[in-house]
This record gives structure tokens, C-alpha cells and sequence, in this order.
């Protein structure tokens, strides 16, 4: 493949990357897993968020060439882009299901290009990565378009547009570092066991400030500094009001307060009490069950950041979903929208903001402004947030 001076763009895309997360299923590795969250009623999202990566890229370099594989590994997107396009011929099957082998298979196919963009998650990291050991010296570097449920390896661009801009400034000044990947065994995830492991690292443009980052662990934060945060949600809590508790380790805390059998990795939904405490109303909710809970009642959101990276939506948190935001939030977050992150989480940071990937821009710009996170007991401080395709492109 030639670049003709502008550029050879590859796409990859894992098509059932992320199906899991609305729905509640935690990830979504796996032929089981795939059926159950289609019958729970789960929309594929990971060739929409390609199509938003591949057209920034070409309108900021319409110069460039897209090369991709048949189907929904990648031409689905671009033609949802409306972008011009050449297919490689890879053997992948042209339908909507794709397996590990389909992913090494496609990006042996595209070995060719200057950059090489895959949509998906950790799992269709690491695939990509078995792919290119095996390409050797003739892989190209790769860049991840998050679409997964869990997304913490530092590969991956922190939105679908910043993907799209990275690899714009890429093809300009190709300069680029190792990014790790890591992954979780799902079934362990599920089971309420969260144990990242390292796989190896992945070449990936230069430019640290638009990647997500490896997520940081919070083994080291003190428990009485999480059940301090825990003690201060439970002191604010309005009688009658509904709050949606979501994953992570100090909102599980917030339950554990409570007295409530909440969960740790998924989304729960509690109603405050007259006289203090609180009814646990549903526990580990699908999207849909989310919605009809928060439809018309008086709700608070309340999420934690997670660590090295600043996530407050997008990762892990499918279920609250830009529907569910806008019936929450209305015009905007106020006091609807509550973060918890101990002050070491935030000094981690180094200044960055906090960042929204709801899958709706529009929604993620109006979340932008400052948020109250919860860092202790009577402690709170007000902390910038943003849209994560805004962050260094906006």
C-alpha cells in the first residue's frame, strides 16, 4: 500500500466490542455472553463509535486513504462515515459476528498501512496485539478507538474523535511510544474479582496527554479514607429521592454504609428513607430497567472517577446512559450529578480533568463545567469536567 504523500489509514473493528455493558453483563468476551446481551435487548456500538473516529480523521485530512476489511470489521463504519474507502481482502466473514481469529486475520490484511486504527475493547487489544507479534518488524503502529465495556490499557484514544484526530496529526508527524495492554478475566470480573493483568505493549502515536492511559489501581488508599466518602454520601442523602449507585469500589462502600446488599461492579439503585437510611430498590440494573427506575422520579447520579485515567462516564458505567443522563439531569448536572474519588485518586491526575464518553457528544459538552466530588467525611471540593473528545482538540 502506497500512501501517495497523504497517508494509509487501516480500520479494525471488533463489531461486538462493548454489547455487554448496557446491558450489565460486565464485558462481553465470549459467544455466550454475545447472545445473552442480544437478548437482552443490547445494541452493538462499536461501529458507530468507528464511523465517529474515521470521518474526524478524514476532515481534518481528506488527503488521506482509509483502508479497511469487508463487512462489519470495518466497511460498515465507513460507509456510516460517508467516507471514501478501499477494501483489503482478509478472508473475514462479511456478517456481524467476528472472533479473535477474524481480528488477527484482518490486521495481518492492513500490515501494509502507516497507521493502523482498531475499535474495540481490552480483549480486541489483545488480539491485535497477538497479530502483531506475529507481523514482526512489518506491523504497523496501532491506535485503539475505545468501544469496549472496560477499557484499561493506555492504547486507546480517549474518545472516538480524539482517535480521529490523533491519527490525523499522526500522518504529519509519525512519531510514536509503547502504550501497554492489559486485560481482565471476565469470568473473575463478574464474580466481583478485579485482577488486571499485563499482556505486553503495543507501538502507538506519540502524544500521552490524548490516551487514555493505563488505569491505576487503588490498593493504597487507606479503607478509612473510602468509608469517610461512604459516611458523607450517606449524611447527604434527600428522603424520597432515588440514587443510582454506580460501579467501583467506594460506591459500593456508599452501600455497605447503608447496610445494603449493593453491588460492586454493577448498578444499583437506592431510595432514601425519612429518618435516614435507605431501600435497596434494584440491584446490578440492565439500561432499560435504569431508565424506567429514574423515569419521573427525583434522582441523583452518583459515580467514581476511575484512577490514572479520570473516567467519570463512558467506562464500565454503560448503563447510564445518555437517556438516562437527560431525564436525570435535564439542562444540566447541579446537584443530580454527585463524584467520588478520594484526594490521592484526584492528585493522580496531575490537573487533568475529569472526563464524560457517554456515547453522545452533544450530552458530554453539556456535562462540561465543574462537578462536587466527594473526597471524605465533610469533605468536598469542586473539580473540572469535560467531554473526553474535547479535551486537547476541542
Amino acid at each position: 500500500m502506497t500512501s501517495g504523500g497523504n497517508g494509509v489509514i487501516g480500520l479494525v473493528v471488533n463489531p461486538v466490542a462493548g454489547l455487554g455493558g448496557s446491558v450489565g453483563l460486565k464485558g462481553s468476551d465470549g459467544a455466550d455472553v454475545q447472545r445473552a446481551a442480544l437478548a437482552k435487548g443490547a445494541e452493538p456500538r462499536a461501529g458507530r463509535r468507528a464511523a465517529q473516529a474515521v470521518a474526524t480523521l478524514l476532515a481534518r485530512r481528506p488527503g488521506a486513504r482509509l483502508v479497511t476489511v469487508a463487512g462489519a470489521m470495518g466497511e460498515d463504519s465507513a460507509r456510516a462515515a460517508a467516507v471514501p474507502y478501499e477494501l483489503a481482502p482478509s478472508g473475514v466473514q462479511d456478517d456481524d459476528v467476528s472472533t479473535a481469529a477474524d481480528t488477527r486475520a484482518a490486521v495481518a490484511a492492513l500490515a501494509g498501512v502507516d497507521l493502523l486504527l482498531f475499535a474495540g475493547g481490552d480483549g480486541t487489544a489483545r488480539d491485535v496485539l497477538d497479530a502483531v507479534r506475529e507481523l514482526g518488524g512489518q506491523a504497523p503502529p496501532v491506535l485503539g478507538i475505545p468501544a469496549g465495556v472496560k477499557v484499561y490499557s493506555g492504547c486507546f484514544a480517549l474518545s472516538p474523535a480524539t482517535a480521529g484526530f490523533v491519527a490525523a496529526d499522526f500522518l504529519a508527524r509519525p512519531d510514536s511510544v509503547e502504550a501497554e495492554v492489559v486485560d481482565l478475566d471476565e469470568e473473575r470480573y463478574r464474580r466481583g474479582l478485579v485482577s488486571p493483568r499485563l499482556y505486553g505493549s503495543l507501538r502507538v502515536p506519540a502524544g500521552r496527554a490524548a490516551l487514555s492511559g493505563r488505569k491505576a489501581g487503588s490498593s493504597d488508599v487507606a479503607p478509612a479514607t473510602v468509608e469517610g466518602i461512604a459516611r458523607e454520601v450517606a449524611a447527604r442523602l434527600r428522603p424520597g429521592a432515588r440514587y443510582v449507585l454506580g460501579p467501583g469500589a467506594t460506591t459500593a462502600a456508599v452501600g455497605r454504609e447503608l447496610g445494603l446488599a449493593t453491588t460492586l461492579l454493577g448498578v444499583d439503585v437506592i431510595e432514601a428513607r425519612a429518618g435516614g437510611g435507605a431501600d435497596l430498590v434494584a440491584a446490578d440494573v440492565t439500561e432499560g430497567e435504569l431508565f424506567e427506575l429514574v423515569r419521573g422520579r427525583e434522582t441523583v447520579i452518583v459515580l467514581s472517577v476511575i484512577g490514572g485515567q479520570g473516567f467519570v462516564l463512558g467506562r464500565g458505567n454503560q448503563q447510564v446512559s445518555p437517556r438516562v443522563l437527560d431525564e436525570v439531569l435535564g439542562d444540566g448536572s447541579g446537584d443530580r450529578l454527585v463524584v467520588l474519588a478520594t484526594q490521592q485518586k484526584l492528585a493522580g491526575l496531575g490537573g487533568r480533568p475529569l472526563l464524560a464518553d457517554s456515547g453522545d457528544q452533544e450530552l458530554d459538552r453539556k456535562l462540561a463545567g465543574h462537578v462536587r466530588v466527594i473526597t471524605g467525611y465533610r469533605e468536598s471540593t469542586i473539580y473540572r469536567i469535560c467531554a473526553a473528545s474535547e479535551e486537547f482538540y476541542g
